[in-house]
């Protein structure tokens, strides 16, 4: 696994079930397109798989 992730917003969470929009916010994301980065753990994969269909991801 890479120490780092880069994770781009690229779906809006208006349209997304309350959970969804609940790991986009517990995330950080505010604006559509906000890139923010993670230390790779876990807790951080298993966000990310929950709302897989709404970011991009990026090792490095």
């Amino acid at each position: 696994m890479a120490n780092k992730l880069r994770v781009t917003l690229v779906k809006s969470p208006i349209a997304q079930v309350p959970k969804n929009r609940l790991t986009v916010a517990a995330l950080g994301f505010k604006k559509m397109h906000q890139t923010r980065e993670f230390n790779d753990s876990p807790a951080v994969r298993g966000m990310l798989k929950q709302i897989q269909h709404m970011v991009k991801v990026e090792e490095i």
